[in-house]
């Protein structure tokens, strides 16, 4: 692309002799060139004006004794880091060339920010950070709960830091009635890291049980918050049988005990918040509950000193000889009626077995037999027409009362 510009011979001519840009067109064409020319740096500075936006971009200058270069660090990128960077810090810079037109500055969009001699420590991390993760100690399946009620807290920190100081204080305040048992530890230096999991240990084979532990300390550099990135600290609160609560630095410092830990708090106040309950919002709950339950008593006792007051201005109370007189009236009443019913009842069953017993007569052929009939058999067989005879034949002659064994001398067809 040719850009236009004046030659020697040009200086004098008038202006219009040239195509001239647009601020526009020259910031364009000063972008293209940089960022073209300056994709991926590595620049090494101390860190000036650091700003932390609400938006969780950060904004700082990146300076030596003779130049200043502005520094974005967009939320995107800077939400992995694993310290809080502060004016004054010598840093390792990793990022490209950009410019901004609305001012026609340029700055540095970082990728990556390391503290100057740590990088090491920030590749540790990394390191050991993969390494757990894969053994899977950073699982949500693994977390233990954090008891709503603790009976008793212990606290793994420095007896001597602010850390200690909040944690006491705001236990203090919201739950005083809670036991704190503190285990004094370094929480930097060589000897650190091991002394913090041994304190987990022991809290775990302690015969006072503890409900939560609260591990942590105060904020610091990377160096100084390292006893947390160590493995045989992230192995004793994994293997922890009482929850743990990792309480290292401020909100934006992370280390590999906050990912192991049952709960991570951003800061050790926050901690101390976060195991304790209230008192005085329990204190405020109890009074509410206490104020429902008299109100529902209230309302019940009313109920029943109304039902009370209707059951003593009844007849039947005011009265009750009266009252029994006429329910044993009622009961004579309801007794003669019974009789009647039975005695009526009783009478219908009668005449329907008369009627029946008439009827059962009329079928009867015994009740023939009383009218002066008779039946002739012949054996088995009954004798209807005088041709089923002959002379001589025996026959049978049954009459109401008794029979007659007969000898047949004459038929008559």
């Amino acid at each position: 692309m040719k850009y236009p510009h004046f030659t020697p011979s040009q200086e004098t001519a008038p202006p219009a002799a040239v195509h001239p840009l647009s601020v526009s067109e020259i910031t364009a064409v000063i972008r293209e060139v940089l960022e073209g020319a300056l994709p991926n740096l590595l620049i090494t500075g101390e860190i000036s004006n650091f700003t932390h936006h609400s938006s969780g971009h950060m904004y700082f200058s990146l300076k030596d004794e003779n130049a200043t270069l502005r520094c974005t660090f967009f939320r995107y990128a800077n939400r992995t880091l694993t310290f809080r960077p502060q004016n004054g810090m010598q840093v390792i810079v990793r990022g490209e060339i950009s410019v901004y037109p609305p001012n026609g500055s340029y700055q540095l969009n970082v990728r990556e920010l390391i503290p100057l001699g740590v990088g090491n420590l920030h590749t540790e991390f990394e390191r050991l950070k993969q390494k757990l993760g894969a053994e899977g100690l950073f699982e949500a399946t693994t977390k233990r709960p954090i008891p709503a009620f603790p009976r008793i807290i212990g606290v793994i920190t420095s007896p001597t830091g602010a850390a200690v100081r909040d944690i006491l204080n705001i236990l203090r305040r919201r739950a005083p009635h809670i036991p704190v048992i503190l285990r004094p530890v370094r929480v930097q230096g060589d000897a650190a890291a091991h002394e913090i999991a041994t304190a987990i240990a022991d809290f775990n084979q302690a015969t006072i049980p503890v409900d939560v532990l609260i591990v942590g300390r105060g904020g610091g550099s990377l160096e100084d918050l390292w006893a947390f990135n160590e493995e045989v600290v992230a192995r004793a609160i994994f293997e922890s049988q009482i929850p743990v609560v990792s309480a290292v630095g401020h909100e934006t410092d992370f280390t590999i005990s906050d990912f192991v830990a049952d709960l991570r708090a951003p800061t050790p106040s926050a901690a101390a918040e976060l195991v304790s309950p209230d008192t005085h919002e329990i204190l405020a709950g109890l009074n509410d509950v206490q104020d429902r339950l008299y109100s529902a008593i209230t309302r019940r006792l009313a109920a029943l000193r109304e039902q009370l007051d209707r059951y003593q201005n009844s007849p039947t109370l005011k009265r009750p000889a009266q009252y029994i007189q006429l329910k044993m009236q009622q009961l004579d009443a309801r007794e003669q009626a019974l009789a009647r019913a039975i005695q009526h009842r009783l009478h219908q069953k009668q005449s329907q077995l008369q009627h029946l017993v008439s009827l059962v007569n009329s079928l009867n052929p015994l009740a023939i037999l009383e009218r002066g009939y008779s039946v002739t058999r012949k054996g088995d067989q009954i004798i209807t027409r005088a041709g089923q005879l002959a002379i001589e034949d025996t026959v049978t002659v049954q009459f109401a009362h008794g029979s007659a064994e007969c000898v047949v001398q004459a038929t008559h067809p």
